[in-house]
């Protein structure tokens, strides 16, 4: 397999594939999947492309001469510069200076790339890396993890409190074709205790023998009501699964109390359910759809719907673009449309695998399995709700697709109403701007083109305007070109100039004084830029701008460096911009053969 060859990560099916058809290659496969983490781990130790290179090379050194593993750790390590390197020349291709805090998120996040490598690396290149950016991806990823944790912890009871029940005690789901029955209440418990009876306010959980409420499973979230006796009504805010076969209510009594014995009618709330299936089933319809537009790579990782939304995540190794999100949305559509009948049939896990019904893999299933079909285009193993139709969906959009984990994607998406209401607010936003913009929502982007033509030529101006400032605070400074061992130099200082306006001062002077090397530093908004460039015949005798830069940075509270032309740095102390460029004659000195 070229994918191992090359060092990439399998799957979890596909390693189980191997697993059972060639267990030879699924034991290459293991060690080059622990080798990877393995790399990872050693990465995130790393401060400079020079510790990467001696971890790999180490890797590579412990392993034999003819063991394949050696080919793909060569090809792990070029995947990773690669990676670095076009990210890299896409943040300066789209004319920015510093890799985004998101992109150098991604590099640890997929390689182990800390983000002091990744500074020091983007040094090397004349870019920064945006520290702040990372650290706020990295919190953003963090809350995902504590959102996903809490979900669960929301849904959880205290187990133990249902141990002493008697073994008879078990909850049937009555809820695929009917969202009310009647039922008894047969179990009540508080937060930490068995309770027969719970009055107005207090919360707890109720289990009864026969429910419609959907309990939370397979990503579904579980169905919220009304329980109601002849004493008082509970409000079920969550249904969950207990251990035991049970089936547990969470919620509150909103009027009067209840009581463990009484008679029940349980209702389930039907526009909140209703919601839920449209949700669940659209995800089936995007699952075949992703399959259809990315291949059959695709598969689910995970998944939750509810009410609000659905979040599908799924195996696919690269961000999916634009006109392929767009191919997904519309496909989706169109079996909506279609109307296809959603049909379910119970049968054993092997007669479900050979009508070719997907499976969610590493889960765990029965004797018997649903599997539910829409129409010739969706088939799957599933228990939860769904639609009758797929009509009943009325429409489906996509909001956002991003990376959760190495490997795997995920799509947030709405259906029905929510779509509506999406649209909607759109139009309302639109009307908004193009008050703002004295103009109609047909004419927006026509007036935005016309804004940004301006906006480009009073940039250029004020650049202009900057660049005629530089020159006037800079003044006739040809009297300051030393000779440095047959080398010229001019080292100079000039206030208030950014970096952009100092590049353009070094192209100048360096025109002027014809070969030789140009160090400017400049104090701006209390820091300090430094830039320094070399001409042909300056670096064909030594002279190297970045080696320089380095040299004389530390002396005003910075560090940066660059390509042997030109190299450009950054610092927090003013005062030592004397220092610094009395130094540049001395590293300059040091440099000439």
């Amino acid at each position: 397999m070229q994918k191992l060859r090359s060092g990439k990560k399998l799957t979890s099916e596909e390693m189980n594939y191997l697993r059972v058809k060639n267990p030879q290659l699924y034991a290459q496969a293991a060690r080059v999947q622990a080798m990877r983490e393995n790399l990872k781990k050693q990465l995130e130790n790393c401060r400079s492309k020079e510790e990467v290179e001696k971890v790999y090379g180490n890797s590579v050194s412990m392993v034999g001469k003819d063991d394949p593993m050696k080919e793909a750790i060569v090809a792990a390590y070029d995947d990773v510069m690669k990676e670095f390197k076009k990210i890299l020349d896409e943040t300066v291709k789209s004319g920015k200076q510093t890799i985004s805090g998101k992109d150098a998120f991604y590099l640890y996040d997929t390689f182990g790339f800390p983000i002091e490598l990744t500074v020091e690396m983007a040094k090397e290149e004349n870019v920064e890396a945006d520290e702040a950016g990372f650290e706020q991806a990295m919190e953003e990823q963090k809350q995902k993890a504590r959102e996903n944790q809490n979900f669960s912890a929301k849904l959880t009871v205290d187990n133990d409190l249902f141990k002493e029940l008697d073994a008879s005690v078990t909850s049937t789901f009555a809820g695929y074709d009917a969202l009310t029955t009647e039922s008894e209440i047969k179990v009540i418990a508080t937060e930490d205790k068995l309770v027969d009876k719970l009055t107005q306010g207090q919360e707890g959980t109720v289990i009864v023998p026969v429910t419609t409420f959907y309990a939370t499973m397979g990503g579904q979230k579980g169905d919220k009501g009304q329980i109601k006796t002849e004493n008082g009504v509970f409000a079920v805010t969550d249904t969950v699964k207990l251990p035991g076969g049970r089936i547990g209510h969470i919620g509150s009594v909103v009027s009067g109390s209840i009581m463990a014995g009484e008679k029940a009618s349980m209702e389930v709330d039907a526009a909140s359910h209703a919601n839920t299936c449209r949700n669940h089933s659209a995800t089936h319809l995007l699952q075949a759809a992703l399959q259809e537009v990315l291949g059959d790579q695709v598969h689910q990782q995970g998944s939750y719907q509810d009410s609000e939304r659905t979040r599908f995540d799924f195996s696919y190794g690269q961000a999916v673009t634009k006109e392929e999100l767009a191919k997904v949305e519309q496909i989706v559509n169109e079996k909506i449309a279609a109307d296809l009948q959603v049909t379910t049939q119970i049968m054993s896990v092997e007669e479900a695998k050979k009508t070719g019904a997907m499976a969610l893999f590493g889960e765990k299933y029965g004797d018997e399995v649903r599997v539910v079909s829409m129409g010739d285009f969706s088939k799957e193993l599933c228990g939860g709700t769904h639609v009758a139709h797929t009509g009943d969906i009325r429409a489906f959009k996509i909001l956002a697709e991003s990376g959760v984990a190495a490997g795997v994607r995920r799509i947030e998406a709405i259906t029905g109403d929510h779509v509506i209401a999406y649209y909607a607010q759109l139009d309302k936003e639109l009307a908004e701007i193009a008050a703002l913009l004295k103009t109609t929502p047909a004419g927006i982007t026509e007036k935005i083109e016309h804004l940004q033509k301006q906006v480009k030529e009073l940039q250029g101006e004020n650049e202009s305007l900057k660049s005629k400032a530089a020159k006037e605070a800079l003044g006739d400074v040809m009297d300051q070109v030393k000779e440095v061992s047959g080398v010229k130099l001019l080292a100079t200082s000039v206030e208030n100039v950014d970096m952009n306006g100092l590049r353009d001062l070094g192209d100048q002077l360096k025109e002027k004084i014809g070969e030789g090397v140009v160090v400017l530093a400049s104090e701006k908004d209390g820091k300090v830029n430094l830039i320094a460039m070399a001409t042909d015949a300056a670096m064909q005798k030594g002279a190297h701008a970045g080696n320089l830069i380095k040299g004389i940075a530390a002396l005003v509270g910075g560090g940066g460096g660059g390509r042997p032309n030109m190299a450009q740095a950054g610092g927090k102390n003013p005062a030592g911009i004397g220092a610094a460029i009395a130094e540049a004659e001395k590293v300059l000195a040091g440099q000439i053969r």
